[in-house]
């Protein structure tokens, strides 16, 4: 929402089936939490193959802007793209979320604070862990690659979802939780985070 303070932007993350098997879980959220993100929503379970199709054409530019994508990966690597048609590429592509997102339990989650998609985008890394910078979750603790995930003819394993706008994360947020469910709380750290005088430290 345009009114609302910057502290009090929400963004969306799904620790993916393969990040649940890793036990990666306490160590993605003590990087979130580290930087002073704070959690307000959190919830476990098995997602629908419907469920993934409506989180990923959400944006409904999305498998037009993604095939294009992947046409333009295959061409920059020299080899011939499966198909000149991007929705054609993208179809094989969700096909293959599909499969990779329903294939255990997941984390859905929801983190406030300034900046929050933007941060979490940071920290979490690149969407192919091999390009993803040392120091990010992808960076650090995944090895798959573009190339593996195609000669498998398979969704390329990154451990987590994060939305990529503030619009993006309002309309996923919509889509897996109720507002009811987020709940409204204060933390002793938000004090030094957002206090404009910090004049609420000594008494």
């Amino acid at each position: 929402m345009k009114d609302r303070h910057p502290k009090k932007e929400r963004t969306f993350v799904i620790i993916k089936p393969d990040g649940v098997q890793r036990s990666l879980i306490g160590e993605i959220i003590k990087r979130y939490e580290k930087i002073g993100l704070k959690l307000i929503g959190l919830k476990m379970g098995v997602a629908t193959p419907d469920m993934i199709e409506k989180h990923y054409t959400i944006d409904t530019e999305w498998m037009r802007k993604t095939g294009e994508k992947t046409i333009a990966n295959y061409k920059e690597k020299g080899l011939k793209p499966p198909s000149e048609d991007p929705i054609e590429i993208t179809k094989v592509v969700l096909n293959n979320l599909k499969k990779y997102m329903t294939s255990g339990p997941v984390i859905i989650m929801v983190w406030q604070g300034a900046h929050a998609v933007g941060i979490v985008r940071k920290i979490t890394g690149a969407t192919e862990p091999l390009t993803s910078d040392v120091g990010t979750i992808r960076g650090d603790f995944v090895l798959d690659s573009y190339v593996m995930s195609d000669t498998d003819g398979r969704a390329v394993r990154n451990i987590l979802h994060a939305s990529g706008t503030v619009e993006e994360a309002e309309k996923e947020i919509a889509l897996w939780f109720k507002e009811d469910e987020l709940i409204n709380y204060s933390t002793i750290q938000e004090v030094i985070l957002y206090d404009v005088d910090l004049d609420g430290i000594l008494e």
